[in-house]
């Protein structure tokens, strides 16, 4: 999807990175850094939590 506007990789530990982005609707994207083409989709708060969770340590794992 080109018109979704995609924020600077987050990495943690090791070699897991992945980045957040946006549409022009305000939709939330995640993808692993360098598979933008293959995303997942949800709103905005559902992928915030989400992402508060792994960098709090409570899906390290995931990544």
């Amino acid at each position: 999807m080109d018109d979704i506007r995609w924020e600077e990789p987050f990495c943690g530990e090791g070699n897991s990175c992945f980045r957040l982005g946006t549409d022009p609707q305000g939709h939330a994207y995640i993808a692993v850094a360098g598979q933008e083409d293959r995303y997942l989709t949800d709103s905005r708060e559902a992928l915030r939590t989400l992402i508060l969770d792994i960098k709090a340590g409570k899906a390290d794992h995931l990544l």
